[in-house]
């Protein structure tokens, strides 16, 4: 790792470190909802739409809207029109923690040249089945794999990794309690 190097990974820290120095002084500002808006379709399909919300004391809107479409695979007798919801855990968790390892190799001016986060849960689907109420309806366990090449020794990367997963805003809401409410309108 060289100083004279200049890192170029895409992400602007300075911009997220201004914004971590402002929000010390403007903590209600810092207060975000995130919304998501679905939709059954047909059978156990449904599409999920985000586009819209709350930050920085305002309503905010992403630049474009993205939709998701939910479904089972046809092993579970279902038409497969896209990934099962439990699934879209994994997608968030990946995708966090890659960012993740992306801002933090650009602060510590670490250049990568690839990472790629290899995703794997374990789920028991005789819980959600109803088949034995002992059996969790969610994952066993899941297990993520960096593959990570960069301009750093092995514990620089271990490292990236480290902090990464110490930020994560989908890891943490997936290994710590959650308060959950669900209500019918």
């Amino acid at each position: 790792m060289s100083d004279m190097t200049t890192v170029t990974n895409g992400v602007n820290v300075q911009a997220l470190l201004d914004a971590r120095d402002v929000l010390k002084g403007a903590p209600e500002a810092a207060q975000f909802t995130w919304k998501a808006k679905s939709k059954w379709q047909n059978g156990v399909h449904s599409e999920t739409r985000i586009q819209n919300f709350f930050g920085l004391g305002a309503e905010q809107s992403h630049k474009t809207e993205t939709v998701f479409d939910a479904d089972h695979p046809e092993v579970f007798a279902a038409a497969d029109n896209g990934i099962t919801p439990i699934e879209y855990l994994l997608v968030g968790l990946a995708s966090c923690l890659t960012a993740g390892v992306a801002s933090v190799a650009e602060n510590r001016g670490i250049q990568l040249r690839s990472v790629e986060a290899t995703v794997e849960g374990n789920h028991d689907i005789r819980g959600i089945l109803g088949v034995d109420s002992d059996v969790r309806n969610g994952f066993n366990d899941v297990k993520v794999t960096f593959t990570i090449d960069a301009d750093a020794s092995k514990q620089e990367i271990e490292a990236l990794v480290a902090q990464s997963q110490k930020r994560s805003a989908v890891f943490d809401a997936l290994t710590n309690p959650t308060n959950v409410t669900v209500e019918v309108a």
